[in-house]
């Protein structure tokens, strides 16, 4: 089942309906006795089989990115969603070839060109999917930029979709608290420190105070 609640916001019956659609979308998929939920799997074993960390790296994210949203007042339909997206933002990786996705080091301009096209690859992937369709556009703008320097489109500040944003935050201070092949992972205070320095330029100023407080409930 899924809902969707009016209050005191002014939107309209079929756009409540929409909402409420998604959340069960979402559910659907993420319940592990579905039929749908079976080729989500595949799909995160795949990727998995091709970037180390992306397991651990996920359901750190699913906690962080819940716990931000719903700090932020973010209604329940769009934290499910939230939680999908958090799992698949990076699902175009599966096209990416593994000599540039593994590769110890810092890539060069042509590798670094390709590797941006996952953005790309996974929303023709979700797009495609009648479970994952729901999230493509999220897929696609999830390494946008608050000042508008990211990519594939160089949207910036609210013309960002807000789960991107939230997941832009969260995604970065686990990578840099994180161990690479190429490097060891640093303390949560420095992350801290570089997520603060990118505030207003690659993230959203507001939602930086937000998590900031988040983690201080947390750590």
């Amino acid at each position: 089942y899924g809902f969707s609640i009016r209050e005191k916001r002014k939107v309209s019956t079929y756009q409540l309906y929409q909402e409420a659609s998604e959340s069960v979308k979402a559910k659907k998929v993420l319940n592990k006795k579905s039929t749908r939920y079976a080729l989500i799997k595949t799909l995160v074993k795949t990727l998995e089989a091709k970037d180390f960390k992306t397991k651990e790296h996920a359901s750190r994210m699913i906690e962080l990115s819940t716990a931000l949203a719903k700090e932020i007042g973010l209604p329940e339909h769009r934290i499910n969603g939230l939680v999908l997206f958090t799992q698949f933002h990076d699902i175009g990786k599966i096209g990416i070839p593994d000599s540039i996705l593994l590769k110890p080091g810092p890539l060069n301009e042509e590798e670094r060109l390709i590797m941006q096209k996952h953005s790309i690859l996974g929303y023709e992937i979700a797009i495609s999917s009648s479970e994952l369709a729901h999230i493509s556009d999220f897929i696609l703008k999830h390494h946008e930029r608050w000042d508008g320097k990211g990519y594939p489109l160089g949207i910036s500040g609210e013309n960002i979709p807000i789960e991107c944003r939230i997941l832009s935050i969260v995604d970065t201070y686990d990578a840099i608290i994180s161990d690479r092949p190429y490097r060891k992972g640093v303390s949560s205070e420095e992350a801290i420190e570089e997520i603060k320095r990118c505030a207003g330029t690659q993230f959203d100023p507001e939602l930086v105070e937000k998590f900031l407080s988040v983690l201080s409930s947390s750590l």
